[in-house]
């Protein structure tokens, strides 16, 4: 399945490339893709395991950038 997230506050396009490979990374994921320039979060995963994926995600979000929020 595929999701598409709104990020807000994210204000780097090195943070952007840093969360895109960190959620890529998580188990499930077949792809993420982390548009600095629209602010979008697009994840294409397994469906049952959103939930999980969405909350290590939002760690890896926070790490990155504290400010950027995943909204969604």
């Amino acid at each position: 399945m595929k999701k598409i997230f709104r990020l807000s506050n994210l204000d780097c396009a090195n943070c952007a490339a840093k969360m895109e490979a960190g959620i890529s990374r998580i188990e499930g994921v077949s792809k993420a893709t982390v548009s600095f320039m629209t602010q979008r979060l697009t994840i294409e995963c397994e469906e049952e395991k959103l939930e999980a994926i969405l909350a290590q995600a939002r760690q890896i979000i926070r790490k990155v950038e504290p400010d950027c929020q995943l909204i969604g």
